[in-house]
């Protein structure tokens, strides 16, 4: 009798353990794909060479969606703040109509609200003088839907400028215009996966990108 006891003792525990845990991974699985995901961080996959190299076809990146506020549903408020929109952060952002695509896109932001950008020969200036140092600009024989020369243009409030760092292949910002701060969906981070499909089976993944900060 004492035997039976035990066993049945035994298979609650097993059961109730089983349950418990089931609740868990339940509760985790639901805050982080029906919380973290809409809100604090998603998943991105590189379509195109518009922002070679720093980000190649096939990288798979994280997005802080948080990282320049969450907007509360229904209102104009956001909450966890944390930071304007600035020169150089790489950003996920719905297009603006005039790009006549639905899909996210991702670009670098070269200018805000009250800047002058303007290109001379393919040569970025803002606020009147030539940016140096964009180390991450890819530069090579130009498209014809990578303008080269633009006049000067006054970036309004609530925009930003947004131009890809294969500079010399990139429809962007010169050719649509100003992606409005609340196409916003965030601030890339980190390349968690790159899977290079045209390489051999012996180097399809790129393991050299493979947790490296977007930057």
């Amino acid at each position: 009798m004492k035997d039976k006891e035990n066993s049945k003792e035994k298979k609650s525990f097993r059961e109730s353990t089983f349950w418990e845990y089931l609740q868990v991974f339940t509760v985790a699985f639901v805050l982080v794909f029906g919380f973290m995901r809409p809100f604090v961080v998603e998943a991105f996959k590189i379509p195109s060479a518009s922002m070679e190299d720093t980000l190649l076809i096939g990288d798979r990146i994280l997005v802080a969606k948080f990282m320049y506020g969450i907007k509360i549903p229904f209102t104009d408020y956001k909450i966890m703040d944390f930071q304007e929109p600035k020169v150089g952060d790489v950003f996920v952002f719905k297009p603006p109509a005039a790009a006549g695509k639905t899909q996210n896109f991702i670009k670098r932001i070269v200018g805000v609200a009250g800047d002058v950008i303007y290109l001379r020969e393919g040569n970025l200036y803002r606020n009147g003088k030539r940016v140096e140092g964009e180390e991450y600009v890819k530069r090579s024989s130009y498209s014809r839907g990578s303008p080269q020369n633009m006049p000067p243009y006054k970036i309004p409030e609530g925009y930003v400028f947004a131009m890809g760092d294969n500079r010399d292949h990139s429809s962007d910002s010169r050719v649509w215009g100003p992606v409005p701060v609340e196409n916003i969906k965030g601030q890339a981070f980190i390349k968690y996966w790159s899977w290079n499909s045209e390489g051999d089976w012996l180097h399809k993944i790129r393991f050299s990108r493979i947790g490296r900060p977007v930057k």
